[in-house]
């Protein structure tokens, strides 16, 4: 059974799980210093300019790794109230970093220049924690895309205002993909300071990459990885990972298809009577309200998870191995319950 809860359900892309099958053939040197690593490095600089590399195992420890090359105890972290960072990281951020998260409410997942203009009233005043981060999410947690006119306002104002910004990209190929750009005109070229590059929900087995594009933050990122127990002995199976990924641009032909069934599926349940699309769908996740005798009938045969149980909001997520057929199947399955 295909499932709709999550594209961290899906499976593994053939290319990728056939790169781990080839970087196997032999033995290499551990923690990174192997000529898989090397080459894959070499591809993200090609494609990104100048960075630094660090993987991670998943998006969690992504976060923590970078937000802690940013960020003192006596610092904040300016995100969402629906950022992943926030809600779903178990308090990670500031169980490893001491800093505080500044959670602002908003409609579409988005924060702008103007909803972090009054957290910055308390800077100097020592009483209070001082902002140092802007973190978002691209694609947001509620499915939503940052254009790169957003980002660029968004980093502005953070060097304006002696901040950096960090970008949680657990699903960037899905965003990059929406806004129909490279990937360094919607993160370098942004403005971007370091980013976490997804993996997982796109295709691979394991892994993230945090980029770190500004040059101040890469002096003690190896030993910050390190600390938070991110670095991996055998790093050669998680880099080749992201080589078959960048290489011939497969993380954007998941990210297409994927997008594609997110928006077959607003086409195919919108024409269903008492289904309510709550957010513009802008990549691969769709957020609906459906008659409430109909969602656990329909979680029998499909998993998915409730977004907001007060409202009754659910959210469905289509994946880079999600097919038509499904997409099909599913919509019958909710018009047969409805």
């Amino acid at each position: 059974m295909k499932s709709f809860a999550s594209d961290n359900y899906s499976g593994i892309h053939p290319e990728i799980l056939n790169a781990i099958v080839q970087a196997n053939n032999e033995h290499a040197i551990s923690y990174g210093d192997d000529p898989v690593t090397e080459e894959t490095n070499q591809l993200f600089e090609k494609i990104f300019g100048e960075v630094k590399v660090l993987y991670a195992f998943n998006g969690t420890g992504a976060n923590v790794v970078a937000l802690k090359c940013c960020a003192l105890p006596f610092q904040s972290v300016i995100c969402t109230d629906t950022a992943h960072i926030h809600v779903d990281e178990c308090g990670a951020p500031t169980q490893s970093i001491g800093c505080s998260l500044v959670a602002l409410p908003t409609t579409d997942g988005k924060l702008t220049p103007e909803l972090i203009e009054p957290q910055l009233n308390n800077i100097g005043n020592l009483h209070h924690t001082q902002p140092k981060i802007i973190s978002i999410s691209q694609c947001t947690e509620l499915g939503t895309v940052y254009t790169t006119d957003e980002l660029k306002a968004l980093s502005n104002f953070a060097h304006k205002n002696g901040m950096f910004l960090h970008v949680d990209g657990a699903r960037i190929s899905n965003a990059v993909a929406a806004l129909g750009c490279t990937l360094k005109e919607a993160t370098v070229d942004c403005g971007i300071d370091i980013m976490s590059f997804g993996g997982t929900k796109n295709g691979l087995m394991i892994g993230e990459a945090v980029l770190i594009f500004n040059k101040d933050l890469w002096k003690n990122a190896p030993y910050l990885h390190k600390q938070s127990a991110q670095l991996f002995s055998k790093n050669r199976f998680m880099a080749t990972q992201f080589k078959a990924l960048l290489e011939t641009e497969l993380w954007r032909k998941m990210a297409l298809h994927s997008n594609k069934m997110a928006h077959l599926l607003e086409d195919e349940v919108s024409k269903i009577e008492g289904v309510v699309i709550t957010q513009k769908v802008q990549a691969n996740s769709l957020f609906v309200i459906i008659p409430s005798y109909a969602v656990e009938p329909l979680r029998e045969k499909y998993r998915f998870y409730d977004w907001n149980t007060a409202t009754g909001e659910l959210r469905w997520m289509c994946s880079f191995d999600t097919t038509e057929e499904d997409i099909a199947s599913f919509a019958a399955t909710l018009r047969s319950l409805i």
